[in-house]
């Protein structure tokens, strides 16, 4: 899997500037179960943050690696305790359809309103 190239990275940051962390890594660290919630988790979401409670930086850097050694993906950002992990997903139908649009103004042969006529002299 190819590296993420600056301006990949910096898009990804941006695109992750409001998620909230998904997953919490507790003092007992990477285990079995957690990968697989981060797994499920990268699966539904494709980039994801995790907070991790480890109170050393060299271990949140080795932390974010075996994240991603572990599950193919790629390390976006770590800041304190939080790390942006990010893995596209093989096939995306929803990445290649165009933007449907939805909500009031949906509709796909709606014809204007027609005007009335102002009040007062006829």
């Amino acid at each position: 899997m190819p590296a993420l190239s600056s301006s990949e990275r910096r898009a990804l940051r941006a695109r992750a500037h409001h998620l909230r962390p998904f997953i919490s890594v507790g003092e007992s660290g990477i285990t079995t179960p957690v990968l697989g919630e981060i797994e499920r988790c990268l699966r539904s979401h494709e980039l994801i943050k995790v907070r991790v409670l480890a109170g050393d930086r060299h271990e949140r850097e080795a932390m974010i690696g075996e994240i991603c050694c572990a599950l193919g993906a790629h390390p976006v950002q770590h800041i304190g305790k939080i790390l942006v992990v990010y893995r596209p997903r093989p096939d995306d139908p929803a990445q290649d359809a165009p933007a449907r649009k939805t909500g009031r103004h949906a509709g796909a042969g709606r014809q204007p309103r027609a005007r009335r006529k102002a009040a007062g002299k006829r």
